[in-house]
Parts: C-alpha cells; structure tokens; sequence
C-alpha cells in the first residue's frame, strides 16, 4: 500500500492540480476568518472549508490516471488497493493546510478565556470530520458511480452543500458543536462528529472500493 501511496501522490503533485483547491483554501480562510474574531468561530469557517476541498481533492485522484494506467495498476495491486490508495491519498493532503490553518487561527484569534490546547483540539476535531465527510462526498462523486464530468462535477457541489444541512450529517454535527460552544464560550471537542465522519468515511471507501472491482 506504500508503493500505491506514494504512487498517487506523485501523480497528484506532477499534475499541479493540487494547486486549484489549495488556492480555493486560501481564497476561503483569507476571505472568511478575521484577526481577532472569537476563536471557535473562525476556527468552524476553517473547518467547514476543507469540505469542499478535500471532496475535490479526492475526486481528482480518483480521476487523475489514463485508463490503460489503471489498468497496469490494478493488475498488479488489484482495483480494490488502487482505489482505496487514490481515495486515502486524496484524503490525506488536504489535512496538512487544514492543520496548519487551525493552528494559525488558534494562534490569532481571541480566544476570551478558552485555553489555546482547547480550542485546537476542538478546531482539529471539526476540520477532520468535515475533511472525512467531504472525502465520501468526492468518493460518491466519482467513478464508478459517475464517469461523466458534468455529472460529476455537480454530484460533488451539491454534496458538499447538503453536508452541512441533512440531519445525520457528521459536519452539520462538528458546526453544531462549535456555534455552541461560541456562545457559551466552552471549547467541546466534536468527538462525536469525528467518529461519525470516520465511520462514514470507512463505509464509502469499502462501498467504493467493491463498485469499482464489480464495475470496471
């Protein structure tokens, strides 16, 4: 599975289509989340964000190689391993800026008396079940559920806004969390929603990785 990793993350940074939702990112935190503003409440805006984000990122690994490359990879290491490599690599990433921007915003927001330690567990919390649940939005949002871009394309917006409105939802759940804890001024670490998004997570890979074995 290393090889497969490393494999689909070099694709991914050749190609520099990496750097179209990173740049969305950016335009996001830049654009939503002040200096000075109270700390979980920027820290839900860069949360929320990396939704999107890592649903696109996502889609365009599991999108990025030539057929006749799929083909030679899933010879060798089996669809299930090549898919589930392009959905965890297209997973992963995206955590990196996500990381670094809840510990930014931690650091320049006002905190009004939450302790720094808190407010970024929270806001880690949140960006991770947001990251997982935007991961199952561009897994459902690609092949082999949907080869056609078009198709695609609109599946991965429309998730991603659905994600934070459907009941059930675990990044509804992690912004819940955090808006309460604003007004009450209490750093409460989503766990729930991250176990949610996890588990959800997990379920799409499977679902995905046997689709894929069946379909193509």
């Amino acid at each position: 599975m290393t090889a497969l990793l490393r494999y689909q993350s070099g694709l991914l940074f050749r190609s520099q289509r990496w750097l179209a939702p990173l740049l969305l990112y950016a335009v996001f935190i830049g654009v939503g989340v002040q200096a000075a503003e109270p700390v979980l409440d920027a820290l839900g805006f860069t949360a929320a964000a990396l939704l999107p984000v890592t649903a696109w990122t996502v889609r365009i690994c599991l999108t990025q190689e030539p057929p006749a490359a799929r083909n030679v990879v899933a010879a060798a290491a089996g669809r299930n391993r090549a898919h589930l490599a392009a959905f965890l690599t297209g997973t992963a990433w995206p955590l990196l800026p996500g990381t670094a921007a809840v510990l930014l915003v931690t650091l320049v927001s006002d905190r009004r008396g939450i302790p720094a330690p808190a407010a970024a567990v929270t806001g880690l919390l949140a960006a991770l079940a947001c990251a997982l649940t935007g991961a199952a939005v561009g897994a459902l949002a690609s092949r082999p559920f949907l080869k056609a871009s078009g198709w695609s394309l609109s599946a991965l917006v429309l998730g991603s806004l659905l994600a934070f409105v459907v009941t059930g939802s675990p990044a509804k759940h992690a912004m819940t969390a955090l808006t309460a804890g604003a007004r009450t001024a209490t750093a409460a670490p989503p766990w729930p929603a991250f176990a949610g998004a996890l588990l959800l997570a997990a379920a799409t890979a499977t679902l995905a990785c046997r689709a894929t074995a069946r379909l193509e």
